[in-house]
Order: structure tokens, then C-alpha cells, then sequence
């Protein structure tokens, strides 16, 4: 727009100092001293409707060279606009590519609605990668304009999600708002993964859940379904709604409750709780451990041995929760 502007500002300064000169050189009306500079400008040749003398003639020669100094001029910016924006915007894509075609373990989410959003913000928040797939050209738009990673397109092509990286993906996330299309996605993504881990998203209706999980999902969940409880909770039972809030989300109190793997060679694996000394050295409550065969065990005595490949549940304060991380 700046550049508009510029070019318009400078075509009116030329068209100004032609009429004037004109107008002064040669003693002519100002619509003969217009329609000599338009022309002269335009080159076009009509011909002259003013007597030129020498003086006028050489102003006509330098303002022909100014006119077409600025119709260069004019046309490079044009083209700068219509080349460089398009050259820029392909190896964005190509960029983007490339970046996509690097991702290990990461996750795919099928759709950017409303639920998609809030996902990929968690995403975000918790550094976790990811790629979008979408199919509204303008919903991709707002996701470059983020800085996530996107896909135009429909997630229920195998082609798609191979682009996607769906071989080396860690899980995908079917949110797009039809329970068909999800579970055409889920039946794409399960043949071209068995492995992945798969959550899909219903839409509350009779059977949807039932055929999503027939589909391939590992899990399957509504909004509905959820946001309806939530509020029933909170009037139940605000203040465990509200500490809970406080531990998953984080908030004053600097809590967290977070979910940390056992490795393998782990200084830990085979002692008890209380040998572990996780509430003397890290400040960190235990609050179950799922055993790594599924089996969950809630508030665990302190002679539960961790075991390699346990995921321990803890609640305490993020930095506490780091420390631990690293020896885990």
C-alpha cells in the first residue's frame, strides 16, 4: 500500500511539473499544457496541439525520459509484487515441507474447528509436535499465520497423511465435526498405521461411538458429552472442580498434575515409594502409577516398587516435576 501510495505521489508531482512547464515555457492554456503532457508521457504521438520551441523541446525530451523512468518503475513494482509474493509464498510451502517431512513421534490433527484449536494451543503449550490437516483453504491461512505447521486437504486421503508423516507419527487426532469423515480418517490412518494411537472426536449421537471405535480409535470423545458433566460438576462439586482446574491447568497455586514415564535405566526402577524419597526430595505426592501391562493403581502404599516402563502420576510444582523428569 506504502508503494501504491508512493506511485501515485510521484505520477502527480510529473503530471504537475508538466503542466507547469508548458504553461510557463510556451505561454499555453492549461488543458493544451495537460493534454501535451499526457501524451508525451503515455508516448502515444497524437500530436502536438502546442508550437514548441527550443526550450519546450528539450523539456519535452527530459519529461519523455521521466515518464518512462517511472512506467519502468511502476511495471518493476508490479511485478515485484506479483513475482516475489509469489515466489515467497511457494517456498514457504516448500519450507514448510521439508519441516514436516523431519517430524518423529509427532501428531496429526485432522481438522482445525473449534475443538481443533483449543488442541492445537495444548500442543503448543506443552511443546509437543505436531501437523494440522485441513481442508479450508482460509482456516490454513490463520494456521500459517500462527506458525503451525498445516497441510491443505482432506485428511481421509492415505496421501494426505502419508505427507503428513503419519508412518512416523505418534498419534493422530481425528476433530473434524462429521462422525463420517471420521471415520473415513480413522480407517485411512489405522491401515496406513496400525501402531498409532488414534483419538477421534463424536459428536454425541446414538451408535457414533460405537462405529468410531469399530473404525480403529483408541479412544473416542465428545464435547458435548464432556462439557455437559463439567457443568453439572460445578454445581455439585465446584471447589474439586476448581482445585482440579488448578492442578491440569496450572494457576496460583503453581501446581501441576503431570504423568511422567519410568525408563528402563532409570536410578529408581525397583525401589519402593518410600526409598524413592519422591516427597523429601522433589516435594512431589505420588497419586497413582499405571503399571506398564494398563493396570492403574490410585494412591499407592508406601512399599509400591516403581517399575521400568511405569507412568507415575504426580502433583506438585512444575520445577519439582522437571527435576524429577530427568531422572526418569
Amino acid at each position: 500500500m506504502k508503494k501504491i501510495l508512493f506511485s501515485l505521489f510521484l505520477l502527480h508531482i510529473i503530471l504537475l511539473v508538466g503542466v507547469g512547464g508548458y504553461m510557463l515555457i510556451e505561454d499555453a492554456s492549461f488543458l493544451d499544457s495537460l493534454y501535451m503532457t499526457v501524451i508525451t508521457l503515455a508516448t502515444v504521438g497524437y500530436g502536438e496541439v502546442v508550437h514548441l520551441s527550443p526550450a519546450g523541446k528539450y523539456f519535452t525530451i527530459g519529461l519523455i525520459v521521466v515518464g518512462l523512468s517511472f512506467a519502468l518503475y511502476l511495471v518493476g513494482e508490479i511485478t515485484e509484487a506479483m513475482v516475489e509474493g509469489g515466489l515467497r509464498k511457494i517456498m514457504g510451502r516448500n519450507g514448510m515441507e521439508k519441516k514436516i517431512a523431519a517430524l518423529k513421534n509427532h501428531y496429526i490433527v485432522c481438522g482445525f474447528g473449534r475443538i481443533g484449536k483449543v488442541i492445537c494451543k495444548s500442543f503448543e503449550a506443552s511443546k509437543l509436535p505436531f501437523v494440522i490437516v485441513e481442508s479450508d483453504p482460509k482456516e490454513v491461512e490463520k494456521i500459517d499465520a500462527l506458525g503451525y505447521l498445516a497441510l491443505l486437504g482432506s485428511a481421509s486421503n492415505d496421501e494426505m497423511l502419508l505427507r503428513a508423516g503419519i508412518k512416523e507419527a505418534k498419534g493422530l487426532i481425528a476433530a473434524v465435526s462429521s462422525d463420517a469423515e471420521n471415520v473415513y480418517i480413522i480407517l485411512s490412518a489405522r491401515g496406513l498405521n496400525p501402531r498409532l494411537s488414534i483419538m477421534a472426536r463424536s459428536s454425541g449421537a446414538d451408535g457414533s461411538e460405537t462405529k468410531l471405535l469399530r473404525a480403529g480409535a483408541d479412544k473416542v470423545v465428545s464435547p458435548y458429552f464432556i462439557g455437559a458433566c463439567r457443568m453439572a460438576q460445578l454445581v455439585v462439586r465446584p471447589t474439586v472442580v476448581d482445585f482440579l482446574d488448578l492442578t491440569v491447568h496450572g494457576g496460583e497455586l503453581g501446581l501441576r498434575l503431570e504423568e511422567l514415564r519410568v525408563s528402563a535405566d532409570s536410578a529408581l526402577v525397583g525401589k519402593s515409594l518410600i526409598d524413592a524419597g519422591l516427597r523429601q526430595q522433589y516435594d512431589l505426592i505420588v497419586v497413582a502409577i499405571k503399571r506398564g501391562e494398563g493396570e492403574m493403581q490410585f494412591n499407592p502404599n508406601p512399599q509400591s516398587r516403581i517399575l521400568a516402563g511405569d507412568t507415575l502420576i504426580v502433583l506438585g510444582e512444575h520445577q519439582h516435576i522437571t527435576e524429577l523428569e530427568n531422572h526418569l
